[in-house]
């Protein structure tokens, strides 16, 4: 019995021994690995892009005319602005030029009006989920409006008018820096008068395009 205990310590003796020697082995586990966080994507920062549409609206000749037909045709040009976001929400600011092919066809005096460019200078509002941004924005607008009349001193007048814009777009952040969308903006340059017509040139319209800016 005595030779039989004997023998079971010595064994538990063994084993712990072997125990020890495996615990200063070397870990055959690799080295821990720090988790990888995505950065969040923030529409703060400034951006400069693109855009292209079409536009069409009314001209209004009063004292002349009521009303001398559609305006419409293409517009194109491009926009700088910058945002900034405070957790949801992105407010910002915007100016845009665009060259334009925006032009009515002829009255029944022969009179006609286009404009050729315009601009706007604009704050935008809106709410972001995750890389999708819907906003509204306004502000004010420019362009120049040729009015020609048949038979007046004045018949190329083509000086500068000014009104305002409203309107509201989406945004598609497809990257950290490319950003696509589309927006709609009403546009109203007010009237002018044209000397010696004794005529009041009003004009707005409303523009569809697509956008592509580089977000920096």
């Amino acid at each position: 019995m005595k030779k039989f205990l004997l023998s079971g310590v010595a064994a538990l003796g063994l084993i712990a021994a072997g125990a020890a020697s495996a615990a200063d082995l070397p870990s055959r586990k690799g080295p821990v690995v720090a988790p990888v966080y995505v950065p969040v994507f923030t529409w703060t920062g400034f951006y400069v892009g693109a855009n292209a549409g079409y536009g069409w609206g009314n001209v209004n000749l009063n004292g002349w005319a009521n009303n001398i037909g559609d305006l419409d045709g293409f517009v194109g040009g491009g926009q700088v602005g910058y945002n900034y976001q405070m957790g949801q929400f992105v407010i910002g600011a915007e100016a845009d030029f665009q060259g334009a092919d925006l032009g009515t066809g002829r009255g029944i005096f022969g009179e006609s009006v286009k404009t050729e460019y315009f601009g706007t200078v604009r704050a935008r509002v809106g709410v972001a989920f995750d890389r999708f941004l819907p906003y509204i924005t306004g502000g004010w607008a420019y362009g120049n409006v040729k009015t020609s009349i048949p038979g007046l001193a004045f018949s190329s007048d083509r000086s500068h008018t000014g009104g305002y814009t409203v309107g509201a777009g989406v945004e598609y952040a497809f990257t950290n820096n490319l950003i696509g969308g589309v927006e709609y903006l009403y546009v109203d340059l007010g009237e002018k008068n044209i000397l010696g017509a004794g005529t009041k040139v009003g004009t707005d319209f409303s523009v569809v395009r697509a956008r592509l800016s580089y977000k920096f």
